[in-house]
């Protein structure tokens, strides 16, 4: 398939070598066909132990830390050695991820690395120091200066929805910021990590240990990580569950811990509002990728008297939305990442079924690998299992809400806030909504959030901290305040 992954499968990189797993391999599948498509190394404790100590090597004895110039050379050195393998890294992701192509010239692979350039740039230009000037406590005078400096050790846990650009937006903020990091990512999608390894090693000048990469199908792995007192930070991406065992974990070294969790996000549609695009938008958002991604909207608010004809566009939408291969440059939705996934989201759709809801679609096509077609569920309030849990699939359930603060109410009704959407043409009562959802970013009438130089995090249990932006970069920073007799 590539090169970039050798036909005895791919291997870890630690300490600046490509190494086997010590636990051997473990097999790679093509969630569109469910067949074996390779190998991947399968790291065990030993790997770990190595890798964190290369990570803490190169952090503690090296000059990694204090050159930013040198380490935005080698972000953007990286950069355009991924770019230069850009289709050696698309075939990875289409067969691994089940990506659809066209996701892939964006935030499945093309963006994520050109991201890179940013954190190079913000490197260089970044203030690292900040004169506070001159003042007189307790009467000694003193002179102030507050410097940022990069937190250390960073284990990055990721998953596996859209690797490329979470294993990104993980590693270019804490390698421009000086840190080094111990990458885990997630059991499903190790080659795409595992390829990024390989050119790491072979063609950037990144020291030995500053990153390493450890595929593993063993989920206490990643535990280790949260564990190890070498590690300063966790940077942990996946779902609620997870997240709050990760902080739990890391308060027993009172490590610092950036969680990007899950999401349950609220499409509102205004009186006023398009009926027909806002509902078929919603029923697009939701299909791509299969419905994998944290922040898609997943629940539709829709007034209470355009009720029944909301559900009519949306049937028709998403009828109009076939699952299909993702190798297909029209495909939007693709296959769930496994049967075990798929699994999952046939259980909601049971429960909306057990709790009265019509469930308009959710077959499973006639083909191979883990598809189902978007679905719409209907009938049920805001209080059904399905529309309070994040299913992760190719799902929409609408809701009737009766007017602008009851559609808040709503929308704030979860355990989440990760994002949201409104739609809506009166300027005034749009600001008015917006104001009111506690959400971490919130598109309005089709507007996108998502770019290098803005923040993403959410409220609630949709996580702790940011990413991406000069918030996401200075979450790997410390703060130290020097004081200076005058």
């Amino acid at each position: 398939m590539s090169n970039l992954i050798p036909d005895g499968g791919s291997q870890l990189l630690i300490g600046g070598k490509l190494v086997p797993g010590g636990a051997g391999v473990f097999s790679n599948v093509d969630p569109a066909t469910g067949e074996q498509i390779g190998w991947a190394a399968n790291a065990d404790a030993t790997d770990m132990d190595a890798a964190i100590a290369a990570a803490r090597t190169a952090f503690d004895d090296t000059g990694w830390s204090r050159d930013p110039a040198f380490r935005a050379h080698c972000l953007r050195q990286l950069r355009d050695a991924l770019r230069a393998h850009i289709e050696d890294l698309r075939e990875i992701t289409i067969a691994e991820v089940g990506a659809p192509r066209m996701l892939t010239a964006g935030p499945q692979l093309e963006g994520p690395i050109g991201d890179l350039g940013y954190f190079a740039d913000l490197a260089e230009s970044y203030s690292w120091e900040t004169d506070l000037g001159v003042a007189s406590p307790m009467g000694i005078k003193s002179s102030r200066t507050l410097r940022r400096e990069p937190i250390g050790v960073v284990g990055a846990i990721t998953p596996w929805n859209f690797p490329h650009q979470i294993n990104f937006a993980k590693l270019g903020p804490a390698l421009a910021a000086g840190a080094t990091v111990v990458l885990k990512p997630a059991p499903d999608t190790p080659w795409c990590a595992a390829a990024v390894g390989r050119i790491i090693a072979e063609e950037t000048d990144i020291p030995a240990g500053v990153i390493n990469i450890v595929t593993s199908d063993d989920h206490g792995l990643g535990s280790r990580l949260v564990t190890d007192p070498r590690v300063d930070m966790i940077s942990f991406t996946g779902s609620t569950r997870t997240g709050k065992a990760v902080m739990a974990a890391a308060a027993q070294s009172l490590k610092k811990v950036f969680l990007e969790l899950g999401g349950k996000s609220a499409f509102i549609v205004l009186d006023d509002a398009d009926l027909s695009a806002a509902v078929s938008y919603a029923a697009f958002g939701v299909s791509v990728h299969a419905g994998q991604g944290c922040a898609i909207s997943t629940r539709l608010l829709v007034p209470r008297e355009h009720y029944d004809q909301a559900v009519e566009i949306a049937t028709r939408a998403l009828k109009g939305i076939r699952p299909g291969d993702p190798n297909k440059p029209g495909t939007v939705c693709g296959p769930l990442i496994s049967e075990r996934q798929r699994a999952t989201v046939e259980r909601y759709l049971d429960s909306a079924r057990s709790e009265g809801g019509t469930v308009i679609g959710g077959n499973r096509p006639d083909r191979p690998g883990y598809f189902i077609e978007p679905t719409l569920i209907a009938g049920l309030t805001n209080s059904a299992t399905v529309a309070q849990e994040e299913i992760f699939g190719p799902v929409l359930v609408i809701i009737a809400h009766d007017g602008d603060d009851d559609a808040v109410r709503l929308a704030n009704d979860s355990p989440y806030g990760l994002s949201g959407t409104v739609w809506g043409v009166d300027t005034e009562r749009v600001r008015t909504v917006v104001r009111g959802v506690r959400t971490g970013t919130l598109s309005v009438n089709g507007g996108i959030w998502y770019s290098a130089d803005a923040p993403f995090g959410g409220y609630k249990q949709s996580g702790i901290g940011r990413e991406m932006g000069i918030a996401g970069f200075e979450e790997y920073l410390e703060t130290k305040l020097i004081a200076t007799g005058c």
